[in-house]
C-alpha cells in the first residue's frame, strides 16, 4: 500500500490538504518504508487546489491531511484514494492509520 501524508516539515502532518506543498511517500508492505518527497506548485493565497496535490500523488492508494474540502473528497474518490484526516508526528499518524487498517482486518 502507498501513504502519501501533508507535511510542511517533513516531520509532522500539519496541513490541509488545499496547501500541500509537500507530499512525504511511503511504501507499507507489512514494514513501512520511506520513498520520496514529492513538491507540489501550490499558489499561497488560492484556495481549491487540492486536485494539484491529488495529482501529484495519483499512485497512492491513501492522503492523510489535517483536513480536506467536499470538492477534494470527491476527487479523491474519483481517483481511487482514500482520503484520511489526522495530524501529528508523521510516524504516529501513519502507526495509527496502519494499526487501524490490521484490526479492520482481524
Amino acid at each position: 500500500m502507498r501513504l502519501a501524508v501533508v507535511s510542511s516539515d517533513g516531520e509532522n502532518v500539519d496541513l490541509h490538504l488545499g496547501k500541500g506543498k509537500s507530499l512525504y511517500i511511503y511504501d507499507w508492505d507489512g514494514e513501512l518504508n520511506f520513498v520520496e518527497v514529492r513538491d507540489v506548485e501550490i499558489t499561497e493565497d488560492s484556495k481549491h487546489q487540492g486536485g494539484k496535490v491529488l495529482n501529484a500523488c495519483s499512485d497512492c492508494d491513501v492522503l492523510i491531511a489535517v483536513q480536506y474540502g467536499f470538492k477534494s473528497k470527491i476527487k479523491a474518490e474519483d481517483a481511487g484514494i482514500k482520503l484520511v484526516m489526522d495530524e501529528g508526528p508523521i510516524d504516529e499518524v501513519l502507526k495509527r492509520y496502519i494499526d487501524h487498517v490490521n484490526f479492520m482486518k482481524s
